[in-house]
């Protein structure tokens, strides 16, 4: 199989070798063909209004946003000066920062859609109990009658760690018996924290698919039990989708302008895809062919890049071309990619590119450095695409000069705003 497929895909060798590759998308046609649409982005974003009288309530850290769960977007000059002088080239536009590591509750991107799925399901059930109506102000949900109503029911998650972090911290405060399915080596103070925050965490030795397909099996034969499934969740991904008219209102609050001469360059760091799916899919909503996304993976766990490139989708993993899926960005350790995703979104995709490990270890350094931000591996997997799109002589090619000069790249800081601080000492000792 190995040798069929290199033989179709070149690229697989260079994989295979562990080494770093940008692949560029030649199925892009930015034609939406999923059945998710505006209408239920704008659903997700009017329940998640809702819920921000409650969200204000329970978490006082969102009261100046009043309850928005939403991150600043900063420019990062010092970063742009110091990646152009390494790569001995003088790159125009503007690098910005998405800084998801902020996020309030649980400090990373799966805040976005892991806390909505939460949410959803809690609206869910209180509507259906009749103790709820959508024009009632939310805040009541912090009533101890809820809490009960809620301690009935259980919500499950398998996850690398942030995605458990953002369940298990909003569902046990509302009420539900949470738990989290975890890969043995997953980082400790994660597993530690869900523990402190009222989850159960269960740890199995493997990777993230098998914490995944124990905690699906489980929650299965318990009625009562929702599971948030990260590859297949529908509602998970439309949190994600949130974040587009957000951003677009920041651009906008700054002067910035997404347009044909005015493009928009987005790097995801990527996992199973549910999360830089979800946001590429919203963006490609607000803003169409203007933007342009590309997801990053490790070196070693590039399940995404080779779904896609294959059209293989959940059907292939790394380890069948020899990975390990083995990385530091544990947050990024995943095998096998998002069928859901890859399907929905692999025509409105640019590129993927890949990322050593001792590159994003490198790069938590740089950021906190050169701009006094601190984020945790994973989320500095997509700075060399700043770099990348812009040299690659073919890719570049497709814009125009000017066009160049006018344009906008954020790198979506995905994780960190939770660290304990030996763990940042740790990161930035490297």
């Amino acid at each position: 199989m190995l040798k069929e497929l290199t033989d179709k895909f070149p690229l697989i060798q260079k994989m295979t070798a562990g080494e770093e590759v940008l692949w560029i998308n030649q199925g892009l046609d930015n034609i939406i063909t999923s059945d998710i649409s505006k209408t239920d982005i704008n659903d997700a974003s009017e329940r998640l209004n809702r819920f921000a009288p409650y969200i204000q309530k329970v978490y006082p850290e969102t009261t100046e946003k009043k309850g928005i769960i939403e991150s600043p977007l900063v420019e990062i000059s010092e970063m742009k000066k110091f990646l152009s002088d390494k790569a001995g080239k003088s790159f125009k536009g503007k690098l910005m920062l998405k800084c998801d590591n902020l996020l309030p509750i649980s400090g990373s991107i799966k805040a976005r859609g892991g806390i909505y799925e939460v949410l959803w399901f809690a609206e869910k059930i209180a509507l259906e109990n009749n103790m709820l109506n959508e024009k009632d102000d939310y805040s009541m949900l912090a009533d101890e009658k809820f809490k009960k109503l809620f301690s009935k029911y259980s919500i499950a998650v398998g996850s690398t760690g942030n995605l458990g972090l953002s369940i298990g911290i909003m569902s046990a405060r509302l009420g539900f018996n949470v738990t989290v399915h975890m890969s043995s080596d997953a980082r400790q103070w994660k597993k530690d924290m869900l523990r402190q925050k009222g989850a159960k965490v269960v740890e199995y030795p493997g990777d993230y698919q098998k914490a995944v397909a124990e905690g699906r099996k489980l929650a299965e034969s318990d009625p009562s039990c929702h599971f948030v499934d990260d590859e297949n969740s529908k509602t998970l991904f439309l949190g994600y989708t949130t974040c587009a008219t957000r951003l677009k209102k920041q651009l906008d609050s700054q002067g910035i302008i997404v347009d044909k001469n005015h493009p928009l360059f987005v790097y995801l760091p990527c996992g199973v895809g549910g999360a830089p799916g979800g946001v590429a899919f919203g963006l490609k909503h607000v803003f169409g062919e203007n933007v342009h996304c590309f997801f990053a993976e490790p070196v070693q766990s590039p399940c995404m890049l080779l779904g896609l490139m294959t059209g293989l989708h959940e059907k292939i993993a790394v380890q069948d071309i020899g990975l390990s899926g083995k990385t530091i960005a544990d947050g990024l350790a995943v095998g096998r990619p998002s069928g859901l995703v890859g399907k929905v979104t692999g025509n409105l995709l640019d590129g993927c590119f890949t990322v050593s490990d001792e590159n994003m270890q490198q790069l938590v350094i740089d950021l906190y450095n050169k701009e006094k931000i601190f984020v945790e591996p994973s989320a500095t997997a997509g700075f060399p695409g700043f770099v990348l799109t812009q040299t690659h002589k073919e890719y570049i090619k497709r814009f125009d000069e000017k066009a160049m000069e006018n344009a906008v790249h954020i790198a979506w800081a995905t994780g960190g705003g939770m660290v304990p601080k030996e763990e940042k000492e740790k990161y930035l000792s490297y």
